[in-house]
């Protein structure tokens, strides 16, 4: 029996004559490879994930094995993935702004203490990465509005000691930070800081006006930085919010004194004098004992004076007057 030999160019019976090649086994296209591509671009972006780690993690979750190449067949299940992944990247990298700009407010005034109470109170707890992204909205929101309330601080008991060297680094610290921002020198800054708190050259910083003013650095430092600083800007950068009485006599001094009102925007120099007016303010009241008037200080030897007066009397007997003296010496070099 004989068999006949298919011409050249022929297909075999089983194979219907047009039909496309097996694109299933063939290479991504280079289509299907830039799509790939621009998602894995965009995931990077939004997380600190390399481009090869997400090419692993997508073989992974497809089955495939990392030294085998993806194929055309693959193609629709991983830009699948890498949506998903695309989209919880976008989902964490907006969580992670919403979190930096309510704990970029943190700083200012007692806001600290007004979030933790309110997501106590409100959620149970006080860790803010415990947060949904809709919930650290809602505070942000409420905090960005002047809906929280804002408890005043502890104040700590004034004290006469000098500033230790970790409180003046700190203030140092904040001096330069200011200096770099205004391009004021670091000399002049320390200079008003010492005319604020009424010390003479030479004398070292009281404790006790160690948060005003490194309430007053920052505060400046915050101003320094803002397009349009206001008094109702000035009042938000404070660490140490303003009591309604200073809040009164703050607009009333803006007002007399730079025709301001609590939406006017003001120059840096306005903003210098408000600021220095309201601080003169807090370091005198932070000086609670008023220091004696000199009439009513008493000298060393005021228990001596009847003595004193006793020898003025003898002196009309030099004889008893010198002897008396002598004593009044005797006794005064025993004592001292």
């Amino acid at each position: 029996m004989t068999h006949s030999i298919p011409a050249a160019g022929t297909r075999p019976v089983a194979e219907p004559p047009g039909a496309p090649p097996d694109s299933g086994n063939q290479s991504l296209t280079p289509a299907q490879r830039t799509i790939l591509e621009r998602l894995i671009t965009r995931i990077v972006a939004l997380s600190q994930a390399q481009s090869a780690e997400i090419w692993a993690g997508m073989k992974h979750d497809l089955g495939i094995k990392n030294d085998r190449p993806l194929l055309a067949q693959h193609f629709p299940a991983a830009e699948q993935n890498l949506n998903q992944r695309l989209n919880h990247a976008q989902q964490r990298h907006a969580v992670r702004q919403t979190l930096q700009q309510l704990t970029g407010q943190l700083q200012y005034g007692n806001n600290r203490q007004a979030v933790s109470d309110y997501i106590r109170s409100r959620f149970g707890h006080t860790v803010l990465s415990q947060l949904t992204h809709a919930q650290l909205k809602s505070v942000l929101a409420l905090l960005q509005n002047n809906q929280l309330a804002i408890p005043q601080p502890q104040q700590r008991p004034a004290t006469d000691r000098p500033m230790q060297p970790a409180e003046h680094n700190a203030l140092n610290q904040l001096a330069g930070k200011l200096a770099a921002a205004t391009g004021e020198s670091n000399k002049l800054i320390w200079q008003s800081m010492l005319e604020l708190s009424g010390v003479k050259g030479g004398e070292a910083l009281p404790a006790r006006h160690y948060s005003v003013l490194s309430t007053w650095l920052t505060a400046r430092l915050t101003l320094s930085q803002q397009a349009a600083p206001s008094l109702q800007t000035l009042q938000a950068a404070l660490k140490q919010p303003l009591e309604n009485n200073e809040w009164r006599e703050l607009t009333h001094y803006a007002q007399q004194h730079h025709h301001a009102a609590p939406q006017t925007i003001l120059t840096a120099p306005q903003v210098q004098d408000i600021l220095n007016h309201l601080f003169l303010k807090r370091i005198e009241r932070s000086g609670s004992s008023t220091p004696p008037q000199p009439e009513h200080i008493q000298p060393v030897w005021a228990p001596f004076i009847p003595v004193i007066e006793q020898l003025k009397t003898l002196s009309n007997r030099p004889a008893i007057g010198l002897i008396a003296l002598l004593l009044f010496i005797a006794l005064l070099w025993i004592l001292f």
